[in-house]
Order: structure tokens, then C-alpha cells, then sequence
């Protein structure tokens, strides 16, 4: 047998190992009845956006600071 083949098949058996073990470790950790005890108390609170943590003034400054770019590299279209 090739030793790269044979390199190949214990490294895949090891990937094999390790998936299996982190499974279990995975499906370890969960209890089969769960108990939950949370009381949760709610308020409401009114906020103000601000007008920067709007995305729609993102792209629409964008857009103009390119047009601005344009007309600025574009240059004077006149020539003599």
C-alpha cells in the first residue's frame, strides 16, 4: 500500500474519531427535562433614532458624494 493512501485513511479515521467524540460531548451536555424557573418583568421604553443610525441617509449621502466625485474628476468639458 501507498503511504500517502495509508496517511490519508488514518488521518479521515481520526476526522471520524473526533466528529464522533465532540458529538457526544455535544448531545452530553443536554438534560432530558429541562427546568426553567424565569419570571420576566417588562417595561416599555420609548427611544429616539437619530438620524446618522438611519441607513437610508447612508446611501443617500453616499450616492451624492459620488456624483460630487464624478463632476469633480470629470472636469471642465470645454475645450479650445
Amino acid at each position: 500500500m501507498n503511504t500517502a493512501l495509508l496517511s490519508r485513511k488514518i488521518e479521515r479515521f481520526g476526522v471520524l474519531l473526533l466528529t464522533f467524540f465532540f458529538s457526544a460531548l455535544a448531545f452530553a451536555q443536554e438534560k432530558t427535562t429541562p427546568t426553567v424557573d424565569v419570571t420576566t418583568t417588562t417595561t416599555k421604553t420609548t427611544t429616539i433614532e437619530e438620524w446618522y443610525s438611519n441607513p437610508i441617509y447612508w446611501v443617500i449621502g453616499g450616492l451624492i458624494f459620488i456624483i460630487i466625485i464624478a463632476i469633480i474628476a470629470r472636469g471642465n468639458g470645454k475645450r479650445d
